[in-house]
């Protein structure tokens, strides 16, 4: 600790879920009096989600302040030295100290710390390719982002755009695109969208896109983005086609935003990120915490790292950083890596393991998929959903489940997302006693359905 101060400074760099709900929760434990609090944000916003980013662009939420749970005056006002438009350019542990520059002035200065928060977020991936940093080429990671994007949209007299990239960024922003009139293609790598699914599931999600007049362009890669004379996108094109466009929107997915912390020699996983311990303290690091899309996650179901952005995760990684260095004790122990989402009324879920999964680990398993619906088949409005289930042999262990269905279908996921925390055989999930009725299950719920099918597979196959 730096003994010429007579109160400890916290730095955090981040400004968005893990850094300010950090800075909040040591706050909530220390006031002004013990704790210095500074906090650097490059961005214009703070505590936003970015997950609704999609659903501004798409006109469901109007109004682009809804998505921000706390303002830069609020977190001031509860004395949080919050510093906008500043970026850390380096780190140094052994000194204790960042340094940051003032995106306006370009001005640069060195701050000392006792403890220190990265929440560095992650950042969109932009292939190496002629034309993708053109004009008319968006990223969605931050609310400056979606800013530029619907800029783009409102000043743009074409109607069509291409997705590139067919995961949940890809397929949201899909959704919205199609709500504000555009004529939209999907170019996808994989051989169907949705790549956190087995292709199987993913098939049904690819159904649905093309049936809302999206058009889905799979086992395609795109080799360059072709501009104008004008130096706007106006195509994209693949080892064997041109898809014209007007606005094109990388929906690749991220990866962790850890070159400054690599750059200071703090340890990184295989995916990249920053390797914390239960605490969320960075590794042999003992003034050092980080959270968020910058570190890396334990799968409690593969007992492997994993990478795994979410805003669910940096909420409560901020959470346990900020009890920690207020004082308290808490821990982070690992997620079943449960997802969901949504393309206009289709609902798409999955907790656990994928088949892909659970063969790169070594887990041999049974497969099982089955078809039900939301409600009882005789009550109103009842609709089909599909269920997958995975099974430990032998064991019977709850592996994963991934659910395709309309309305009722996504929060389903919940109950196989507890079971898999808890370490259930799918023999066990037979007798959970969930609530029923008509109007919001069959007698038998769709995930328990696929759990007695399960449960049967795998004992005969012991």
């Amino acid at each position: 600790m730096n003994m010429s101060r007579t109160r400890e400074r916290l730095v955090v760099i981040g400004g968005d879920a893990a850094g300010m709900s950090a800075a909040s929760q040591a706050r909530r434990l220390k006031g002004p009096d013990e704790l210095e609090i500074v906090a650097f944000e490059r961005g214009h916003f703070t505590s936003y989600s970015a997950c609704g980013i999609p659903y501004w662009v798409g006109g469901d939420v109007t109004d682009r302040d809804e998505l921000i749970a706390r303002t830069p005056e609020e977190h001031r006002a509860r004395g949080i030295d919050l510093r906008l438009r500043t970026e850390v350019t380096e780190l140094d542990p052994d000194g204790q100290r960042v340094r940051a520059r003032d995106l306006e002035s370009g001005e640069e200065s060195w701050t000392s710390y006792d403890r220190l928060v990265i929440a560095t977020g992650a950042r969109p991936i932009r292939p190496d390719m002629p034309g993708v940093d053109a004009a008319g080429v968006h990223g969605v990671q931050t609310l400056d982002d979606g800013q530029a994007l619907l800029d783009t949209l409102e000043g743009t007299r074409g109607r069509r755009a291409v997705v590139v990239g067919a995961g949940y960024i890809g397929v949201e922003m899909a959704e919205a695109l199609i709500n504000r009139g555009y004529e939209v293609t999907v170019v996808n790598r994989g051989s169907e969208p949705m790549s956190t699914l087995d292709p199987d599931m993913g098939r049904l999600v690819h159904e649905a896109m093309e049936g809302l007049g999206i058009t889905m362009v799979n086992d395609a890669e795109v080799t360059k983005i072709l501009t104008g004379e004008d130096g706007r996108v106006r195509a994209v094109v693949t080892q064997d086609r041109e898809f014209p466009a007007d606005v094109v929107v990388l929906g690749i997915g991220v990866r962790p935003e850890t070159a400054l912390a690599k750059a200071a020699g703090l340890p990184l996983g295989p995916h990249g990120g920053l390797l914390t311990d239960r605490s969320m303290r960075v590794r042999g690091h003992e003034d050092i915490w980080s959270g968020g899309d910058c570190v890396e996650v334990l799968d409690l179901v593969s007992g492997q790292e994993r990478h795994i952005p979410l805003g669910t995760h940096a909420n409560k990684h901020g959470q346990v950083i900020g009890t920690n260095v207020g004082g308290g004790y808490a821990t982070f122990p690992g997620v079943v890596g449960t997802a969901v989402s949504k393309v206009c009324d289709l609902e798409i879920a999955r907790t656990g393991l994928r088949e892909k999964d659970a063969h790169r680990v070594g887990l041999r398993f049974e497969a099982v998929t089955i078809e039900s619906t939301s409600r009882a088949g005789y009550y109103p409005n009842a609709s089909a959903m599909t269920v997958k289930m995975l099974a430990e042999r032998r064991t019977g262990r709850l592996l994963g489940v991934q659910i395709v269905g309309r309305e009722g279908a996504g929060k389903r996921v919940d109950i196989a997302a507890v079971a898999l925390t808890a370490g259930m055989t799918v023999e066990q999930m037979t007798a959970l006693d969930l609530g029923y009725a008509p109007p919001f299950s069959p007698v038998w719920d769709p995930v328990l359905v696929a759990a007695r099918k399960a449960a049967a597979k795998v004992r005969g196959s012991s």
